[in-house]
């Protein structure tokens, strides 16, 4: 590796100690379901948006809800305290597509058709109001 790429990874690397984040790899549903379930949340106080998770009728609620919670936990971690009621938010989330898995399925007069089972990475973070807009 070249000292600029070195340079440049270990700046990254020092960015995302300042960054509270989960991730969540490698799920079962399609993105587009998912990015319905992010973008209900997406700006929300934590508390809040735990309480919308909870209360979803979707299938995809009930993950986006134990990630959101790895991040606060994550955020308390490297803090050593205990998050407060309005000190959260939910800074950025968002869902890239994962792996495709590719299937046929059995049609008539012989033919087959192809089943895209699809699977997405969701990335959340979290962070206080005042440092939400230090970033924008």
């Amino acid at each position: 590796m070249g000292v600029r790429k070195h340079n440049a990874a270990k700046e990254r690397k020092e960015a995302l100690k300042t960054m509270y984040f989960a991730k969540l790899r490698n799920v079962p549903t399609s993105p587009r379901k998912m990015r319905l379930v992010a973008d209900m949340i997406r700006g929300m106080e934590v508390n809040k948006a735990l309480g919308v998770l909870k209360f979803s009728s979707k299938e995809a609620a009930a993950r986006v809800e134990k990630l959101l919670r790895s991040a606060i936990a994550n955020w308390e971690q490297k803090n050593e305290r205990k998050a407060e009621s309005g000190e959260l938010y939910v800074t950025r989330i968002f869902v890239d597509c994962g792996a495709t898995l590719k299937r046929m399925r059995p049609a008539p007069q012989g033919r087959g058709y192809r089943i895209r089972k699809r699977s997405n990475h969701v990335t959340l973070f979290v962070g206080s109001k005042n440092n939400n807009e230090d970033q924008n």
